[in-house]
């Protein structure tokens, strides 16, 4: 038997929201707009508090302020508030004396999680705290929902990431991680931009799923009645601009794969490919170095150190980052070489490795991926891997069965990913005809792109290529040890039916 949705009526939160609505007629009656208009010159929270004299009854400079009512404490004639924006929170002290009758109406109205302007002096309060002493109160934005849990905090995860807005509004930490997202994000175009990089945008639909070894998301184009593809990786199309003369390109955008959710995957996701003509894998380190100490450095300031938190552990981004081979490694941890099929088999079934219809170069990695990368603490480059399994690799002069390849790993997560590029249109063809053995059709990154082919037969100069995941570099640099903590709205499942949460009265002091 199913259940019947509770209607708006039912949920209890909306006595609350009543009671609000209430105070947002009475905001008109004063001849307020509740809603609000512009509000200029306004200063960040985060610069006012400097401004602060260092001495208890020193008065400092006017200040004006915008943000959003975090706390509030009614002493009679004399109201304390604290008022957050994006870059910090401050006491507010209103004294009825200051007031006219009438402005001190709207002051008794406000609620937490109201949206006000104020004007004041900054000073410090006699129990040492920064304070706005405030002379003015312009109003900007009524909140009809109540605060989660008083001031403890949203404790529901689901819906934190769900109503990602109660998030960052509540959540203690989650608005400073996102806009360091940002400046993470800003860092990577930066060291690109030094680099004479050109960044461009490339289709998101796609007639071939192509690029990467991943299940696509599908559409259909009514107006051509053309399947399509989201795309699952960026790099066709930004070879493509090499191929006509775009020598340094990068593209950071959204890709997506009809896979699984975890800790670190997520069906939406951002990365950053880039290509650096007369460049390979070693070129493609020594990027991936800067990209990562300068991404670090945005993060947690120019002159912070580069040992960063993970968990219990460190992680020490002083570049050089460790060089190890694949094979080495291989070797090390699995107890046996790569090219010992007998003995890469024993390990498998130790493992309980599925190995039926595999290619060998398969079963290898699957055996790496369980031997060895639980180890990699890193930061560690792992070069040289099996050229099966690297189709859109340059194959070393030396050894033709090894491909110039390389990922970054930290703590067992790989963050990055590098080619020295293939561009020998004839290897290219053939590659894209020889399906990996033991991947599923829809799942191979083997397709048959005739129009790459035939861009590579035009000539595309020697390359070196690069792979970065913005959300997974974000954890490591932000010490986030799930992806849906550094992506504003992660995927979930659909909603419950509504009336399902309760809130509690607000209080009116922590």
């Amino acid at each position: 038997m199913s259940e019947t949705p509770a209607t708006p009526t039912d949920r209890p939160a909306d006595r609350f929201e009543a009671a609000r609505i209430e105070k947002l007629h009475a905001i008109e009656a004063l001849g307020l707009d509740p809603w609000g208009q512009r509000f200029d010159d306004h200063q960040k929270i985060g610069e006012v508090r400097k401004l602060c004299p260092e001495a208890a009854g020193e008065v400092g400079p006017k200040v004006r302020v915008a943000g959003r009512i975090m706390l509030r404490n009614n002493k009679g004639k004399l109201k304390f508030f604290h008022l957050k924006d994006w870059s910090d929170r401050i006491q507010l002290m209103v004294s009825k004396a200051d007031f006219s009758e009438e402005q001190w109406k709207l002051i008794e109205l406000l609620d937490l999680g109201d949206i006000i302007g104020v004007d004041g002096v900054v000073k410090l309060s006699n129990s040492g705290e920064v304070t706005i002493g405030v002379s003015q109160v312009t109003f900007l934005t009524k909140s009809l929902a109540q605060p989660p849990e008083k001031f403890h905090g949203a404790k529901d995860m689901e819906l934190l990431l769900r109503q990602r807005y109660i998030d960052l509004i509540y959540t203690d930490g989650v608005l400073d991680r996102m806009l360091r997202r940002g400046r993470i994000i800003d860092s990577v175009r930066q060291t690109l931009k030094e680099r004479n990089f050109v960044e461009a945008e490339t289709p998101v639909l796609h007639a071939i799923a192509g690029g990467a070894a991943a299940r696509p998301f599908t559409t259909h184009h009514n107006a051509l009645d053309m399947e399509l593809y989201l795309r699952i990786a960026l790099e066709l199309h930004l070879k493509r601009l090499m191929v006509g003369g775009v020598e340094r390109v990068y593209e950071i955008g959204r890709v997506f794969r009809n896979e699984g959710v975890d800790a670190t995957h997520n069906p939406e996701f951002t990365m950053i490919e880039l290509y650096q003509a007369y460049g390979n894998y070693e070129s493609m380190m020594d990027l991936t170095e800067a990209i990562i100490v300068n991404g670090a450095r945005a993060a947690h300031g120019p002159n912070a150190s580069l040992v960063l938190p993970w968990g219990d552990k460190t992680i020490d981004f002083t570049p050089p980052f460790q060089r190890a081979k694949y094979g080495d490694l291989f070797r090390e941890h699995a107890g046996c070489d790569m090219h010992d099929s007998a003995a890469v088999l024993e390990v498998a079934k130790k493992y309980k490795i599925v190995t039926a219809g595999k290619h060998p170069d398969v079963i290898i990695n699957d055996v790496f991926e369980e031997t060895v990368e639980p180890h990699l603490s890193g930061p560690v480059f792992v070069i040289d891997y099996p050229a099966a399994m690297c189709p859109l690799t340059k194959r070393k002069q030396s050894d033709p069965a090894i491909a110039e390849r390389f990922e970054l790993f930290v703590h067992g997560l790989e963050v990055a990913n590098a080619y020295t590029e293939l561009n020998d249109p004839r290897l290219q063809e053939d590659l894209f005809r020889t399906q990996l053995q033991g991947l599923k059709e829809e799942d191979s990154m083997a397709k048959m792109d005739h129009d790459f082919v035939r861009a590579l037969k035009v000539g595309m100069p020697p390359a070196g290529g690069l792979g970065i995941g913005i959300d997974r570099l974000i954890m490591l640099l932000t010490n986030s040890r799930s992806i849906r903590d550094v992506i504003y709205f992660p995927l979930l499942r659909h909603e419950k039916a509504e009336g399902a949460e309760t809130a509690e009265e607000e209080g009116t002091a922590e």
